[in-house]
């Protein structure tokens, strides 16, 4: 047998393992990995598409998350393909632990709640190595930057350096910066519209601050996000402050289960205060699904209906 072919059969034998071991950040910490993974649980819609865009279904043992809370298209559904679903909902250690997963992908509050049942720390005694939502990582450190589409890409390049899809993620985040540029020289020098994202919640509405991955969306169609100065991710605030603000438009989030976005909207219409805001007044939204509004390659052509729903006359 020849040198190269030794080499050859070495190399095949080695199989995942990494040229070098691969070191990524993961919430302000190395995450380190010595080959790559072969065994991935995905929680939640939009990381699932995240890893389906980088073809990463052949490392997919399961998802999590995904039908206790949306109905799937029969697009996702193909990409899913026969990847079983190990909870509708939040996964508990005793799924995960029973599916041996060498690698979870998910986020605080995407499927991990700090000092919960399944985090990092958790997870690790049991030899799986836990990737972080780059979205998430507000919750456990206050002084990240504010929200850009930075957000996505990072997991992108994350998940390329990780998984030998580097090309790939590239590929993506070229594209995806092309398409925003065209959407940045349509809108132009148009005036930002005032915008109010509804996800749920009668009581105290909850939404997107400064940390989400929708403000920064909000911003790249042309409008500012009214709920902005909240120092978090995803919570709550007041009508009150809301309604102060006077939207010009809104964002309704449609999980297409019960009333969806036209619930919402019609809870609006009779709210005591926020049925006399100019968007809800003259019925200015959009309905986008939550995958279109958490970090997800489903975000940039929802910039793209956002911004031509709020300035039709740039496009």
């Amino acid at each position: 047998m020849t040198r190269f072919m030794i080499a050859l059969a070495m190399a095949l034998m080695a199989g995942t393992a990494h040229a070098a071991p691969v070191t990524v950040d993961n919430c302000g910490k190395p995450l380190t990995f010595d080959k790559t993974p072969e065994r991935m649980v995905v929680h939640d819609i939009n990381m699932s598409e995240m890893a389906f865009a980088l073809g990463l279904q052949d490392r997919m043992i399961g998802v999590t998350g995904i039908t206790g809370w949306y109905k799937t298209s029969a697009e996702f559904e193909k990409k899913l393909g026969d990847i079983p679903e190990l909870a509708s909902k939040y996964p508990t250690l005793e799924n995960l632990v029973a599916a041996s997963p060498d690698t979870l992908f998910a986020g605080w509050y995407y499927g991990m709640k700090p000092g919960g049942d399944v985090t990092p720390d958790t997870l690790a005694p049991q030899g799986i190595k836990t990737i972080i939502l780059t979205e998430s990582c507000v919750h456990l450190d206050k002084g990240r930057k504010p929200a850009s589409m930075d957000l996505l890409f990072t997991d992108i390049e994350r998940l390329g350096a990780i998984f030998d899809k580097e090309d790939e993620a590239d590929a993506l985040i070229s594209a995806w910066k092309t398409q925003l540029a065209g959407i940045e020289k349509s809108v132009g020098d148009t005036d930002a519209k005032r915008v109010f994202l509804y996800d749920s919640g009668a009581d105290k509405p909850f939404t997107a601050g400064k940390f989400a991955i929708t403000t920064a969306m909000i911003e790249a169609a042309g409008g500012t996000n009214v709920t902005a100065d909240m120092h978090t991710s995803w919570g709550t605030t007041s009508w009150e402050a809301v309604a102060a603000a006077n939207p010009e438009f809104l964002i309704l989030l449609d999980y297409q289960t019960g009333d969806g976005a036209e619930g919402l909207l019609a809870f609006l219409k009779e709210h005591p205060v926020m049925k006399y805001t100019d968007a809800v007044k003259n019925e200015r939204f959009i309905k986008l699904r939550y995958e279109e509004l958490t970090p997800g390659p489903d975000n940039i052509d929802a910039i793209a209906k956002i911004a031509q729903a709020m300035h039709p006359e740039a496009f």
